[in-house]
């Protein structure tokens, strides 16, 4: 079992925002995520859940795994859930894994627990 976690400032994201606009959400987010995150503080969380992600595999966000290998979503109770796509999948053979994202105080946090 593998845990990982990232917090980060909602402010942050919200200045790379008013910069790069939609540049910098396509840079990280995949098209369904997107649609999903709507407000800034779930743009923010899925950063952190993305790096708490690749923390946990022991990589990080890098050639081993980018940001476009995770995909976030919502389970039918609205938790929100993840996958690696088909290639990072075969790489880091996830079995099991828990994630969680709260944003609170002006900043947003995600925990994670995988098991390979």
């Amino acid at each position: 079992m593998k845990i990982g976690t990232d917090i980060i400032q909602i402010n942050r994201i919200e200045r790379l925002l008013e910069k790069f606009g939609d540049k910098f959400k396509t840079k990280f987010l995949n098209d369904s995520e997107i649609q999903l995150a709507q407000k800034i503080e779930s743009i923010a969380g899925f950063w952190a859940a993305k790096e708490a992600i690749s923390k946990a595999l022991g990589c990080g966000i890098g050639t081993e795994l980018s940001f476009h290998d995770i995909i976030i979503s919502k389970n039918t109770k609205g938790a929100p859930t993840f996958r690696l796509n088909e290639t990072a999948q075969k790489v880091h053979q996830i079995k099991d894994s828990s994630l969680s994202i709260s944003h609170d105080g002006g900043f947003a946090i995600a925990v994670v627990v995988i098991n390979q």
